[in-house]
C-alpha cells in the first residue's frame, strides 16, 4: 500500500473503499455516484477517468472508470490493488450476447473470462491461464440478483482485444462452446486479481446481440443499466 500518486490515479489509500465498481465508461461512474452513493466526492480525474468514493447503506464504497479494453483495466485495476490498498474490484460494464436466450439488458455474471489477449504471457506459464472469478463475490451476486428479481445467467464471457474483427465469424467459435458474451476487460482483471491475491468479479448487461445485431444506443448504455449497479452494490455492502 502506498500514499504516492501514480501515473493515472491522483490520490491516497485512504481516499479508496475495500471495494470499488469498475465501469468502463467515466460517465457511468459519475452515474453511480451521483445516484446511489451517498456524500461521494471525487478522488481521482486524471486523464478524465472519474473515481468517487461515498457510502450505500453505510458502507464505504468505490466507484471508478477503466477505460476500454484489458491494456486499460490492466493499469488502474493492477494500481489499486497494488498501491491503494483495495481488496475487491467488481467490473460494472457492457456485453456483446451471443448465446441463444440471451436478450438485452439481461445480466451475465462472468464466473471465467475466455481470451484471445496475450496478456497472460507476462506470467511465463507452462500453458493457458483460466481466468475465473471469485467465488465469493460471484455467489453474493447471484443472491442479489434473485433477491432483485433480475434476469441474469452465470457463465463464460470472451475478453477479446478486438471490437471490428476482421473474420466475420470470429465469435461462431466462441458461441460454439457456450460463451454468453462478449466483453473486453474481464480477463486482465481477474488475472491481476488472481497475481495479488485479491478478488474480481466482471457483472455485464447486455447492450447487444452480437449474431441477431440488436443493440441499445449510447444514452441507453450509459443511463439504464441499473440492475448491474444495484447487484454490484449490494455484493460490496454484504461483507
Amino acid at each position: 500500500m502506498s500514499n504516492q500518486h501514480t501515473p493515472h490515479i491522483k490520490a491516497t489509500s485512504a481516499d479508496f473503499a475495500e471495494t470499488v465498481l469498475m465501469p468502463g465508461d467515466p460517465l457511468r461512474s459519475k452515474f453511480v455516484a451521483e445516484n446511489f452513493l451517498e456524500n461521494a466526492r471525487l478522488v481521482n480525474n486524471v486523464r478524465g477517468i472519474q473515481g468517487y468514493t461515498g457510502t450505500y447503506r453505510g458502507v464505504p464504497v468505490s466507484v471508478m472508470a477503466s477505460g476500454m479494453g484489458m491494456p486499460s483495466i490492466g493499469i488502474y485495476s493492477y494500481e489499486l490493488y497494488h498501491f491503494f490498498g483495495v481488496e475487491s474490484i467488481i467490473r460494472i460494464g457492457s456485453a456483446g450476447g451471443l448465446a441463444d436466450d440471451i436478450q438485452l439488458r439481461d445480466v451475465i455474471i462472468g464466473m471465467g473470462a475466455c481470451t484471445n489477449s496475450a496478456f497472460q504471457d507476462q506470467y511465463k506459464l507452462n500453458g493457458n491461464y483460466a481466468p475465473i472469478a471469485s467465488f465469493e463475490l460471484l455467489s453474493r451476486a447471484v443472491k442479489e440478483a434473485e433477491a432483485l428479481g433480475v434476469r441474469y445467467k452465470v457463465g463464460n464471457l470472451l475478453s477479446s482485444d478486438i471490437f471490428y474483427h476482421a473474420d466475420p465469424e470470429f465469435n461462431q467459435g466462441w458461441y460454439k462452446m457456450g460463451v454468453l458474451g462478449v466483453e473486453m476487460e474481464a480477463a486482465a482483471l481477474y488475472m491481476n486479481a488472481a497475481a495479488a491475491g485479491k478478488k474480481a468479479l466482471a457483472i455485464c448487461t447486455v447492450s447487444d446481440h452480437i449474431l441477431r445485431g440488436e443493440a441499445l444506443d449510447a444514452d441507453q448504455r450509459q443511463n439504464t443499466f441499473t440492475d448491474m449497479m444495484k447487484i454490484a452494490l449490494g455484493v460490496a455492502t454484504s461483507v
